[in-house]
């Protein structure tokens, strides 16, 4: 900034500016409160159902969020615009105080034209006039005023360059719609962006030069601005693809990076978190350096990144690189489907496994569930917490039946083998030869199969892995209730695919309980084109259309584990007693009742409940009493906990998902707020089921099936009972011998379901 740009500098335009920037500040949160208490809010409360409660709501939620963002970038623009206008006066005001002085001690201050200045005697003690006393001065005076002016100068210039660097930054965002980067004044975004110009520098040093104390920098700072928007985006592309490769490679090869791993690889675990989350933020970013970051990043992914041109692969550095934060959802799939390439290659078309490390191989994932060298362990990881970018990857193709590859298939049941085509979803869960891999124990790593399970939750219920869906997780779609389907007709088909990895069954478990509509719905076997099992058990957004006796021999399977056992059986007991609340609704409107009667209601409601409890009660005697020996205290401990975690958050019930419509808070189902009603229903229902929860079994067979039905009759009578005495219904003294004759049939249902699957089974089916 020259001289007389700040030294006349009028402000009334920028004033002018910052006023109407705060206006519309006021105007968007305004806006921003209406969205979200009126749009969002009427939107989670409706009955949505079919398309609307897929698309329409999903729509909606993501306005609402575009006005918080829109918010949120204004007011970081007037914050800095302000703190902007505010230094610059500060520093004009400055510049002329010092010119003022200079003026005392007979000191002129003249710009050149060029944006520079002289500081020139004003009037010479020669040429003063006669009688006329001139400010004496010492030649010091004049470099220590030109000194001092340089310096406001200085600082006014990285002011405004800085706040220019930021502002544009800040628009660069986003391509479409608002960023919500968020900053409160001028110096916090400038910080921000300096840091990430610092730390990069950092990283880009060779590993042999890199310090502790800079180690120490990077990872702090990482730590600190990991959340960062401008930070994220300014570190990664100043770092560049190949320099993030080069740099996770490089320091995890013990021959360059020597001294570093022997003081600091205690700490390289918190650096990978740290700099995953920073470049999961950076990938949110549109900025036209950050979309070729990303083009970059992709097209290095089947391209060697070691020494001398070497393995590993970018693919295998980069994945273990995504396992925290959310990535871009394109950048995600567009990745993954590099990834697929990749794996073709490398494997013949899933002819043969590929991605066994070798002892001289360097470990890239420093947690320890694994060594990090499959990538397809790292990029699970990161679709676990996107989920629209995990449904659609695992919906993506592998092969088609034209591609050369070996997998076949007896489509017309007449004992012909025909190629067929494979999804993602085919590949990874049942076709790919996994790579055997160790953790930092040594045992044998389940991490690979286990982040499948976690990206398989994310992408069917359309929330990240490990949560629980919220009052803005949209309805299940036709792409998550149809992989859900295959999921189902999968481990059908085969129990192994689950049982010989029993420990993805928690993610499993849950998926099912998100499901449990479509589950209750498929052991009712109505025709096609009954409508009264579609409103007994209503759905909102896609059903997934299972086959009971897919179903059947899913719960069986998924019931072997306590974890998942836990969640299926919370889940449906809590979804029951929600479904009695529903349907023993007076008000419920006529077109959505079941339309028998109150006892055939609750009969109904309680054997399709009983069904399902007594299938899973075959798959925990198969754990406990078969040849997995499973410790019966496990189940008991896991449905304790699962429903001490439940009945905690009555009003977000866990397990019941998102397409289940209940009334009268339209909202049990989607773990938004319950109605009073509901609520009392639910804390009615598990006070009084306590003891049957926390119910260990014997070892007798017969026992057992008496103990679980009794169980589970208990339970049915508790939950009709609840909504019965809640809505002052006169047939209180009725359900619970309605409830005792619907368990009955149920467990009937299942017994006669577990004899058609008794050759799969260890153990007696109980009749």
């Amino acid at each position: 900034m020259d001289l007389d740009a700040l030294r006349f500098a009028n402000f009334s335009q920028l004033d002018t500016a910052i006023d109407d920037w705060s206006t519309m500040v006021k105007d968007l949160e305004t806006v921003k409160d209406d969205a979200e208490k009126g749009l969002r809010g009427a939107a989670n409360t409706a009955n949505w159902a079919g398309y609307n409660a897929t698309v329409t709501k999903e729509f909606i939620g993501k306005t609402a969020g575009e006005f918080a963002d829109a918010h949120t970038q204004a007011k970081s623009i007037w914050n800095i615009l302000r703190d902007t206008r505010d230094e610059l006066k500060k520093h004009q005001e400055k510049l002329n105080d010092a010119i003022d002085r200079g003026l005392k001690k007979n000191l002129t201050v003249v710009s050149t034209g060029n944006g520079g200045f002289t500081v020139t005697m004003n009037i010479h003690p020669d040429r003063a006039a006669k009688g006329t006393t001139v400010p004496e001065h010492h030649e010091s005076d004049v470099t220590a005023l030109r000194d001092e002016l340089q310096e406001i100068l200085n600082g006014a210039t990285e002011i405004d360059n800085s706040a220019s660097t930021v502002l544009k930054a800040i628009a660069d965002q986003s391509a479409l719609g608002f960023s919500d980067a968020n900053y409160k004044d001028r110096d916090a975004a400038a910080e921000a962006v300096k840091t990430a110009d610092e730390l990069a520098r950092l990283a880009k040093k060779k590993p042999e030069d890199l310090t502790v104390e800079e180690f120490d920098r990077l990872n702090k700072g990482l730590k600190e601005y990991a959340d960062d928007e401008l930070f994220a985006e300014r570190f990664a592309t100043s770092l560049g693809a190949n320099g993030t490769l080069s740099f996770w490679t490089g320091i995890n090869d013990p021959n360059r990076a020597w001294e570093l791993g022997h003081k600091r690889v205690d700490q390289y675990d918190d650096l990978q978190k740290h700099l995953s989350l920073t470049l999961a933020t950076a990938s949110q970013s549109d900025s036209a350096k950050m979309t070729d970051w990303k083009s970059g990043m992709i097209d290095l992914a089947d391209k060697p990144v070691g020494r001398s041109g070497g393995f590993p692969l970018g693919g295998q550095v980069m994945t273990n690189l995504m396992r925290w934060g959310d990535y871009d959802d394109r950048f995600l799939v567009d990745y993954g489907d590099k990834l697929i390439e990749t794996e073709k290659k490398f494997t013949d078309n899933g002819r043969h496994g590929a991605w066994t490390r070798t002892s001289g191989d360097p470990l890239l994932n420093r947690p320890g569930t694994d060594s990090g060298w499959d990538p397809m362990t790292g990029y699970l990881k990161a679709l676990s917490n996107s989920p629209d970018a995990a449904t659609q990857f695992f919906n993506g193709t592998f092969v088609t039946k034209d591609e050369d590859h070996d997998f076949t298939q007896d489509l017309d049941d007449d004992g012909n083998e025909a190629k067929r085509s494979l999804t993602n979803f085919d590949y990874l869960f049942e076709e790919r030869d996994w790579p055997q891999d160790r953790d930092s124990k040594g045992e044998e790593s389940i991490a690979g199969r286990n982040n499948l399970a976690l990206a398989l939750e994310a992408a069917t219920t359309g929330h990240p892995a490990g949560e629980i869906p919220t009052a803005d997780t949209p309805a299940h779609n036709a792409e998550q209730a149809g992989l859900t389907r295959d999921l189902i007709d999968s481990i059908s088909e085969d129990p192994t695919r689950l049982k010989d990895h029993t420990y993805m069954s928690d993610s499993i478990g849950q998926i099912a309980s998100e499901y449990l509509p479509d589950i209750n719905r498929a052991t009712a076997d109505a025709p096609e084109g009954n409508t009264s099992v579609t409103r007994l058990f209503p759905i909102a957004g896609a059903a997934a259309s299972l086959e009971h006796a897919n179903v059947s021999r899913f719960l069986v399977a998924v019931g072997q584990n306590p974890e998942g056992y836990a969640a299926i059986e919370v889940g449906q007991k809590t979804y029951m007693a929600s479904l009695m609340d529903y349907h023993l609704n007076p008000d419920l409107p006529e077109d959505q009742r079941y339309g028998q009667s109150a006892e055939d209601t609750v009969k109904e409601l309680t054997r399709r409940s009983g069904e399902i409890g007594g299938t899973l009660a075959i798959g925990r005697q198969e754990a406990v009493l078969g040849p997995a020996a499973e410790r019966e205290g496990d189940f008991a401990n896991a449905v304790n906990q699962k429903k001490n975690l439940t009945s905690g958050t009555i009003g977000t019930i866990a397990g019941v998902g998102t397409s289940f419509i209940a009334s009268p808070a339209v909202g049990a189902g989607v773990a938004g707020v319950t109605g009073t009603v509901t609520s009392m229903v639910l804390e009615q229902f598990f006070k009084d089921s306590e003891p049957e929860f926390r119910k260990e079994l014997g070892t007798d067979i017969a026992e057992r099936w008496e103990e679980v039905k009794d169980a589970n009759s208990a339970m049915s009578h508790n939950a009709a009972l609840a909504a019965a005495k809640a809505r002052n219904l006169p047939y209180v003294d009725q359900v619970e011998e309605w409830a005792r004759i619907g368990t009955n049939d149920g467990f009937n249902d299942a017994s006669t379901a577990g004899h058609r699957m008794a050759k799969d089974l260890e153990t007696e089916i109980p009749d």
